[in-house]
C-alpha cells in the first residue's frame, strides 16, 4: 500500500486521454500489478491514514477489496489522495483506476462527465454543524451566517439551493480540502459548517472539544456515495460493481473474514456461488479473474457490515449507529440491497424455458 501525490491536469486533456485508457483496465492493473485508488485522504472514517501511516475507512475498504480480489493481495494499492476538484480529472485522465473518494452519484457527473457510478457504500445527506454557544437549533436560525463549505463539491449548489429557498441570506467561505474547512470553523472563521452528516460527524470527531458542537435535525440533500469508474470499459465497471455486491451479499449470508473456511462447506448455493466454489460467478464478469475473486475480497477486508463497524460505527469515534438507518441492509429496514448471483441453467433447462 502506498500513498502519493497527483498534480491536477486540464480537463478537456483528460477527456481526451480517456478513450484510450479506459478500454481494459483490468488487464492494465494486473500487468501494472497494483491498483491505482484515488480517494480524499483526509475524511476520517472514509480515507485517511492511520496511526502507522495505513489508508484507513471505508471508502479505502473498497480499494482494498478491489485489489484482493484483482491482485489477490489486498495490499497492492497506490492511493493517490485528491481534492474535491482534482477528483474527476485524474480519473478521466487515467492517472487513477477508480474513484473511491466520497462522491455523490448525481445526473451532471454520471451524464457528462464521461464517469459510470457504480454503488453506493454510504449513503448520506447534507446538513449543517454549530457550536453550542450560538445557541442554534436549526438551520433555518441560520440567515445572515458565515458558512464554511468544500468547493468543487455538491454541497455549494444544496446549501445555496436551501437558502434561497427558504428566504435567506448566507455569506459561503470555501476551501479546497476537508482539514482547511475544519480548521476554519475551529478557529472561528465561520458559524457554521455545511457537508454531508457522516463527513460533519468525522470532522467533529477531529475537534479539540467534539461536545462543543451540535449537528443541525435538518437534512436538505440525498447523497448517495460510492466508487466511479470510466465510462467505456464495462468489464472494469461490472469488475467494481460486483466486488462491492459481493461484500454487502456476504453479510446478508453471514460471511465475514472469519468465517470464510467453515462456511465454503456450506450447502447454501448462494454462499457456494459467492465463495467461488459453483458457477463460475468471477469468470462470468472476465476470465482474467480467479474463480475465487469474491472470496478473497470478503476474506482479506471483510463484508460490508464488518467494514461499516469498523471505520464509522457507533462504537468508533465518528458514532453513527447503522441499526435503523438507510445503510442498514434492506432485510433490516435499510435500503443497503445487492442483486443475486444467478447461476446459468442446464443446457436442457435454458432449451426448455426458451419453449416456454
Amino acid at each position: 500500500m502506498k500513498i502519493k501525490s497527483i498534480q491536477s491536469v486540464a480537463l478537456i486533456s483528460a477527456l481526451t486521454f480517456s478513450a484510450a485508457v479506459s478500454a481494459a483496465t483490468l488487464e492494465n492493473i494486473q500487468s501494472r500489478g497494483e491498483l491505482i485508488c484515488g480517494v480524499s485522504g483526509n475524511i476520517a472514517g472514509f480515507s485517511a491514514p492511520g496511526d502507522s501511516g495505513k489508508m484507513q475507512g471505508i471508502d479505502a475498504d473498497v480499494c482494498y477489496a478491489i485489489a484482493a480480489a484483482v491482485l489477490g493481495d489486498a495490499n497492492k494499492v497506490q492511493f493517490v489522495p485528491l481534492s474535491a476538484k482534482e477528483r474527476f480529472t485524474a480519473l478521466s485522465s487515467g492517472e487513477v483506476d477508480v474513484l473511491s473518494n466520497n462522491t455523490t452519484h448525481t445526473l451532471t457527473r454520471d451524464a457528462t462527465l464521461g464517469l459510470n457510478f457504480t454503488y453506493y457504500n454510504f449513503i448520506d445527506g447534507q446538513g449543517f454543524m454549530v457550536k453550542k454557544s450560538l445557541d442554534v437549533k436549526s438551520a433555518k436560525e441560520l440567515d445572515g451566517a458565515r458558512i464554511c463549505v468544500q468547493g468543487g463539491t455538491t454541497t455549494e449548489l444544496n446549501m445555496a439551493d436551501y437558502f434561497r429557498q427558504n428566504g435567506m441570506k448566507f455569506t459561503p467561505k470555501g476551501y479546497d480540502t476537508s482539514v482547511q474547512m475544519r480548521e476554519s470553523f475551529a478557529g472561528g472563521a465561520c458559524d457554521a459548517i455545511t457537508s454531508d452528516k457522516s463527513q460533519l460527524a468525522a470532522i467533529r470527531s477531529e475537534l479539540k472539544d467534539p461536545a462543543s458542537v451540535i449537528i443541525l435535525p435538518e437534512t436538505i440533500s440525498k447523497e448517495p456515495l460510492g466508487p466511479v469508474v470510466r465510462q467505456g470499459d464495462d468489464i472494469w465497471f461490472n469488475t467494481v460493481k460486483w466486488i462491492l455486491y459481493a461484500m454487502i451479499n456476504a453479510e446478508e449470508l453471514g460471511i465475514h473474514s472469519d468465517n470464510i473456511a467453515e462456511m465454503s462447506d456450506s450447502k447454501d448455493p448462494n454462499v457456494k456461488r459467492l465463495l467461488g466454489t459453483e458457477g463460475e460467478m468471477c469468470k462470468g464478469i472476465s476470465a482474467n479473474l480467479s474463480s475465487d475473486c469474491f472470496m478473497q475480497a470478503v476474506k482479506q477486508v471483510g463484508n460490508f457490515g464488518e467494514s461499516y463497524e469498523r471505520h464509522i460505527g457507533e462504537n468508533t469515534p465518528i458514532g453513527l449507529k447503522r441499526e435503523g438507518s438507510v445503510n442498514a441492509l434492506w432485510s433490516k429496514g435499510g435500503i443497503i440491497y445487492a442483486p443475486h448471483y444467478a447461476n446459468r441453467l442446464p443446457v436442457e433447462q435454458a432449451q426448455f424455458c426458451a419453449v416456454i
